[in-house]
């Protein structure tokens, strides 16, 4: 009887099933490293900012800022306080000062429907650089966060859970029917059900954050084009990994979407406040373009949104392309002479 339940164990311990094993191991300390390493201490670096200021103390102004120790800000001159608030709602810089050279109050230009942790640093900041001067700033919030959005994190939250909808509803198709598809007919299928698990998806999104919790005030309609745009490329990059690699694929997803694009999506932190890995990789993944795409359409009336809808189109064409060629592969390997085939 024990000889028996010695032999169950060590056939249930399959070569395949220990290393699948390690590898959720791996990506379990993966998590604690990207998380921790991209969120345990965020700092100002680079931070696209104006400053509004009399010709003749404009450039002292911005050099005093560029040389701050560890280069918290980007300054650059702007010609007046029209063309600062122009820039931020274009997303084009983060916040700017405008020096009043007639008391000794200036105006710190923010816009908080970006991340307000970010505001809040360069409030902080600015402060005590301005209080070394014998002057102080007053708070001016030009793009505000709604009140029933807590730190600007919804747009953040409603992407990570349209990211979560596209890789489990390609992870269930990999689950139920094969991780392979046979053939490109079935390998549509999955991306047909996926698109249309994406506009279920986006519009139910899209409502929740609307509508029903008043999270967000943007744009129903243009929230629910972004979010099927999300789930799909999330989706369709899953159902590629998977062809290529199989079961494996879905823990690839994972660590493409979770353990490097959440941490890295500029969510909790805001791009500027990342280390410079984490800042680098954050636009090129989903979770980070549809954020900052969904603050966009939310708070800064659609601006500068074209950079992140391009790279989740590119996301959803790469998807499609690999998924289809891996099932034409697949199909012809398993049509050649000797090939024992394999159906899914």
């Amino acid at each position: 009887m024990k000889q028996s339940t010695l032999s169950e164990v060590k056939s249930a311990v399959t070569p395949r099933a220990t290393l699948l094993v390690i590898g959720v191991v791996a990506l379990q300390l993966l998590f604690v490293v990207s998380y921790v390493g991209a969120l345990h201490e965020p700092k100002l670096k680079d931070v696209a900012f104006g400053v509004v200021a009399p010709p003749a103390a404009v450039e002292q102004t911005v050099q005093r800022l560029d040389e701050l120790p560890g280069s918290p800000l980007d300054p650059r001159a702007l010609p007046d306080e029209a063309a600062a608030r122009k820039q931020i709602e274009n997303r084009d810089i983060d916040g700017a000062l405008v020096v009043r050279p007639g008391g000794t109050t200036d105006t710190l230009l923010v816009a908080s429907g970006g991340g307000r942790t970010l505001s809040v640093a360069l409030d902080s900041l600015t402060g005590e650089v301005l209080g070394a001067q014998g002057r102080t700033a007053r708070l001016v919030d030009v793009a505000p966060a709604s009140s029933h959005d807590f730190n600007g994190l919804s747009s953040f939250y409603l992407v990570v859970g349209l990211c979560v909808g596209g890789y489990l509803c390609a992870s269930i198709l990999a689950i139920s029917t094969g991780a392979r598809p046979a053939n490109p007919t079935r390998a549509a299928t999955r991306l047909g059900t996926m698109v249309l698990v994406a506009l279920a998806g986006g519009l139910g999104g899209a409502i929740i954050v609307g509508p029903v919790l008043g999270a967000l005030p943007g744009s129903v309609w243009a929230l629910w084009g972004l979010g099927a745009l999300i789930v799909f490329a999330v989706g369709a990059a899953t159902l590629a990994l998977q062809g290529l690699f199989g079961v494996i694929g879905i823990g690839l997803a994972i660590l493409l979407i979770v353990i490097m694009g959440n941490p890295s999506a500029g969510g909790a932190f805001p791009a500027p406040m990342l280390p410079p890995f984490w800042e680098a990789i954050g636009p090129a993944l989903p979770p980070g373009a549809g954020t900052w795409a969904a603050r966009s359409i939310t708070y800064f009336d659609g601006n500068s949104m074209t950079s992140s809808l391009l790279v989740l189109s590119a996301w959803v064409v790469a998807g499609v392309v690999v998924t289809m060629l891996a099932a034409v592969l697949r199909q012809r390997r398993a049509t050649e002479p000797g090939s024992p085939g394999e159906a899914s």
